[in-house]
């Protein structure tokens, strides 16, 4: 039965994301992308990516020995003449397979608005907690830059009355932290003010 279950979830995690030919180098050996969007993160009129990396689950694997494993974030901006490469990388950022709880995988997607994007998390069991981190490009720095932190959480007996949501942005609550540095475990209260 364990043999079975953790098939299906190998299977699962390895399901393909259309990878552009473009973006394949930055795709690290015994990696795979889980997910993949595109914008004008810097504002320049090229277009981007963002890619979240995962390392692959071997097929028949009745252990996921890779499921603590941090799953890099990068940033890929084109240059003038049309290369991409990795201007700013995270790997703390999209949480690890084995860090959602009982619920299981907490990578919950990628967002893209303009020149921000969101990672989002999920998981817990009979308490869930969901946090998303939003990043923006700064000109002024050219960098991206931490916005916004939405953490909410509840009880999956009682959402409606259980619900709690706090929304951290600077500099209230942190100063200027960079996406490289950011840190999910250690950001309030942290950053250049």
């Amino acid at each position: 039965m364990i043999f079975i279950f953790f098939t299906v979830v190998a299977a699962a995690q390895n399901d393909a994301v259309k990878i552009p030919d473009e973006v394949k180098p930055f795709i690290e050996k015994g990696m795979m992308p889980i997910a993949i969007e595109s914008a004008d993160f810097n504002a320049d009129g090229r277009k981007d990516f963002v890619v979240v990396l995962s390392k692959i689950i071997p097929e028949g694997s009745v252990y996921d020995e890779a499921g603590d494993s941090p799953r890099p974030t990068l940033v890929l901006v084109r240059d003038r003449n049309g290369n991409l490469s990795v201007t700013s990388r995270n790997e703390r950022v999209a949480y690890c397979r084995n860090c959602g709880g009982v619920f299981g995988d907490p990578f919950a997607g990628l967002r893209v608005r303009g020149t921000k994007f969101t990672i989002d998390n999920y998981g817990g069991s009979n308490d869930r907690w969901s946090v998303s981190f939003t990043f923006g490009y700064s000109r002024q720095d050219r960098n991206w830059e931490l916005v916004r932190v939405e953490e909410t959480t509840f009880r999956a007996t009682d959402p409606g009355r259980t619900t709690r949501t706090h929304i951290y942005t600077p500099p209230k609550n942190f100063g200027l932290i960079t996406f490289a540095d950011f840190d999910p475990d250690n950001y309030l209260g942290k950053g250049k003010k």
